[in-house]
């Protein structure tokens, strides 16, 4: 198996008064090449809105777009006429296909807002757009892994995605290991620690810290527990399981 450590202050960081942004990947005025993409995971951006602003309309084309607010709640607008907010313990889809356009805002004017959003490359190109979101409780995701995005068209009980993808949330309590398994044995995942620290497979990781696994086999478990000496009594962490060709 192999590994990649992403520690969280070696993220790239971009500030612009309104906007605190971190980024996984090369993005914007960031620019890796060693850190372009994570198979066909392309970006994976932390950003804190200040309240009232956010991004002006813009357009996106194939590429499909996960939004997951962990603190406060976001506006968006959209060409299609679509209009909505999306709240903490909330996810949405966004498959650009085609072409659209949106804008997307803090929707508080007293609260920072606080999101990570995804692109992943889309395994067919030109499908229609369309949107899509769903609530996941907190209480649901206690002490367990949730899968929360899948290839699933019909799933009632994930969102769905046009890549072989599958993406999770990770709720680890004291005294607990979560084993995981690839849904296909050729992707990799992508561990992004929204709230540490944690344990996966021997490597100690921290808040926002990383870790990326390819070439896995079935001698190589996937498993995820508090450290040993950790005070914490919970960590949360994103898997996020793609194709890595």
């Amino acid at each position: 198996m192999n590994t990649l450590f992403h520690a969280a202050d070696a993220r790239g960081h971009a500030r612009h008064g309104w906007l605190n942004a971190r980024h996984s990947f090369s993005f914007a005025g960031y620019q890796d090449p060693t850190r372009m993409h994570f198979g066909v995971l392309r970006v994976l951006n932390d950003d804190v809105i200040a309240p009232a602003m956010g991004f002006g309309r813009h357009p996106h084309d194939n590429m499909e777009i996960i939004t997951i607010p962990l603190r406060g709640a976001i506006e968006h607008k959209d060409s299609t006429g679509g209009h909505g907010i999306i709240h903490a313990g909330d996810v949405q889809v966004m498959s650009a296909g085609t072409g659209v356009q949106h804008s997307e805002a803090n929707a508080s004017r007293s609260e920072d807002l606080n999101l990570l959003q995804l692109w992943i490359f889309p395994a067919r190109q030109g499908l229609e757009p369309r949107y899509d979101q769903m609530h996941f409780s907190r209480d649901e995701r206690r002490g367990s892994i949730r899968t929360i995005i899948s290839p699933d068209k019909l799933s009632t009980d994930t969102l769905w995605i046009n890549q072989n993808a599958w993406l999770s949330l990770a709720h680890i309590e004291p005294d607990m290991t979560l084993d995981y398994t690839l849904h296909d044995p050729q992707n990799g995942l992508y561990c992004f620690v929204i709230s540490g620290p944690v344990n996966i497979s021997g490597t100690e990781l921290s808040t926002r810290d990383a870790l990326g696994l390819s070439e896995i086999s079935t001698n190589d478990p996937i498993w995820l527990r508090l450290p040993e000496d950790a005070d914490h009594t919970e960590s949360e962490v994103l898997l996020i399981e793609v194709p890595m060709g």
